[in-house]
């Protein structure tokens, strides 16, 4: 397995890591995402461990909490081999103080999550949101005594804009507080909206990022086709509106070409997708779930190998979109282009 640094940050992460989102089960969301129980996570855990995949993302609101539970149950004995990566901010309840990112509330969801994790310190804590109701230095003071106490060990945030993270940064700068190391960010060959803003964003500013829903919210697993019904047990049914939209002009011109780089390589639609992801810039990991031992390996088999330039070239092709603005006179005039050379593509 190959290791890279956390952006800018001294933390080595696997370039694949595991997300725990399928552990727990609980309600409509996360119950169709996967029921994993702690026995059946502890061998998730081991064959990931044996495949050099050390780092294990959950969040306090998958399942309630049960996530983080049954992921805690899991590494029960061998914290000191994994990476522990948790999310807080989003609402875990109907109470004024049940959401958000205000000092209160993150001390709460760190002691929470210690406590479900089973263990003294988080290595990486992400705000799982941007909180517009809660001053950013306030957030950020928070999260440094946190580090400062010895909790939590890097933080890092998800799912935010460019301006909400690069007025964090210029806080942390202004006051001396810790940094923010990573970037959760939704990314595939059919949502590639990371590269217009946050990717530049990353490079400049040395935030890692972390992918998570690499194959596209389960479309590019190779069992949703052109002209054909979802599969019957297909999580989409359940779950399509939760996630990332995604065109089906798009998708189908994407899935073909795939599935003429799987005849020329042996391998599957989704190790390719995954393995396209690893060779962007800015990637510092990439998220995999699974639930079963039988999607876990197949996901492992995306690293190991390297798509060619050409392969890689068609890729990027079949998944192209028009920028918006402010993004596309940089794509598509060469005065503009000139002064900002493009980081991908």
């Amino acid at each position: 397995m190959e290791y890279r640094r956390l952006g800018a940050s001294g933390l080595m992460v696997p370039a694949l890591s595991f997300g725990a989102g399928t552990f727990g089960g609980r309600g409509e969301l996360f119950g169709a995402w996967g029921d994993t129980d702690a026995q059946e996570a502890r061998r998730l855990v081991d064959i990931c461990l044996e495949a050099g995949v050390t780092m294990f993302d959950t969040a306090d609101v998958y399942s309630g909490g049960a996530s983080e539970e049954v992921l805690g149950a899991a590494i029960k004995g061998r914290r000191d081999q994994v990476i522990l990566s948790t999310k807080a901010g989003l609402p875990t309840g109907d109470g004024p103080g049940d959401a958000g990112t205000s000092r209160p509330r993150l001390i709460k969801a760190v002691e929470d999550a210690l406590r479900r994790l089973g263990t003294d310190y988080i290595d990486l804590f992400q705000l799982h949101a941007f909180d517009a109701g809660t001053p950013v230095e306030e957030v950020l003071s928070t999260l440094d005594d946190l580090v400062r106490a010895g909790k939590l060990r890097y933080t890092g945030v998800s799912n935010f804009s460019g301006w909400h993270l690069m007025k964090s940064l210029a806080v942390a700068d202004r006051y001396g507080y810790q940094r923010y190391a990573g970037h959760q960010v939704y990314y595939s060959l059919v949502g590639r909206d990371y590269e217009w803003e946050l990717m530049p964003l990353a490079r400049d500013q040395g935030v890692g990022a972390i992918v998570w829903s690499p194959l596209g919210w389960g479309r590019l697993t190779g069992k949703v086709r052109r002209g054909q019904p979802l599969p019957a047990r297909s999580r989409l049914h359940r779950t399509a509106d939760y996630g990332p939209p995604v065109q089906e002009d798009l998708l189908f011109r994407v899935v073909d070409t795939l599935d003429e780089i799987a005849k020329e390589t042996g391998k599957s639609i989704p190790q390719i997708a995954l393995n396209w992801l690893l060779g962007r810039p800015t990637i510092s990991s990439v998220l995999i779930g699974a639930r079963n031992e039988d999607q876990l390996r197949q996901n492992l088999g995306a690293v190991g190998w390297s798509l060619t330039a050409d392969q890689a070239a068609r890729l990027d092709t079949a998944s192209a979109r028009t920028a918006p603005y402010p993004y596309f006179p940089y794509e598509r005039q060469e005065g503009f282009a000139r002064l900002n050379p493009p980081l991908a593509g």
